[in-house]
């Protein structure tokens, strides 16, 4: 008798086998949308805290949910992780698997959200962070992105098929071309660059993910 195990496993290898060379393009599509369904929860969150804080989160606000809800936790602006704990703390978001999406440097949350070392922990997000916005700003400003490669202005190609996701400032969530070089194209121009529109000729403050 086949257990399930096998009966699994043998399944796994018939889809192979029938996807044949369209698997991996159809894995990464799969990424692209978990990514894309992820970042319209991370823009629905961060609406709820703009609606109540009248701003998305960043270092002055972080005082303001403390005070809210008295909580002890230091609630750093070091990282996209510590500022997205503000989200948590003011009771918005519940589940830190929002902020996952498949890179070679971030991971499934644990889940484990007892203590500030544990909420969003390292590899438990995915998203880099631009400081400093609220719903009042451009719509297409850019506030959360991804696989921002870690500490630098360039996007990995490799897992979304050579697109990077950008969720903006009126919610909706695009997907832009990645050159070679690793830059994430708009306008016929580096996404960050500051003569893009929305940045009014100022570079933006990112924080990246730990």
């Amino acid at each position: 008798m086949i257990g399930c195990g096998a009966i699994a496993f043998i399944g796994i290898i018939l889809v192979a086998l029938i996807l044949g060379p369209s698997l991996p393009k159809d894995l990464k599509k799969g990424d692209m949308i978990t990514a894309t369904s992820n970042a319209k929860q991370i823009g629905l969150a961060l609406f709820e805290f703009d609606a109540r804080y009248g701003k998305f989160p960043d270092a002055s606000t972080s005082s303001r949910v403390k005070a809210d809800t008295r909580s002890t936790w230091t609630l750093s602006d070091a990282t996209s992780n510590d500022l997205f704990q503000q989200l948590f703390v003011a009771g918005i978001c519940e589940h830190e698997g929002i902020f996952y999406a498949k890179t070679p440097w971030s991971q499934q949350a644990d889940l484990i959200r007892s203590s500030e070392a544990a909420m969003l922990a390292a590899k438990e997000c995915a998203f880099a962070y631009i400081v400093g916005l609220s719903s009042k700003d451009d719509p297409a400003t850019p506030v959360c992105v991804t696989p921002l490669e870690p500490g630098k202005l360039t996007f990995d190609r490799e897992p979304f098929d050579g697109r990077a996701v950008i969720l903006r400032v009126d919610q909706s969530v695009t997907a832009l071309p990645i050159d070679k070089s690793g830059r994430a194209i708009l306008n016929g121009m580096d996404l960050f660059d500051p003569r893009q529109p929305f940045w009014h000729g100022k570079a933006p403050t990112v924080k990246w993910p730990k």
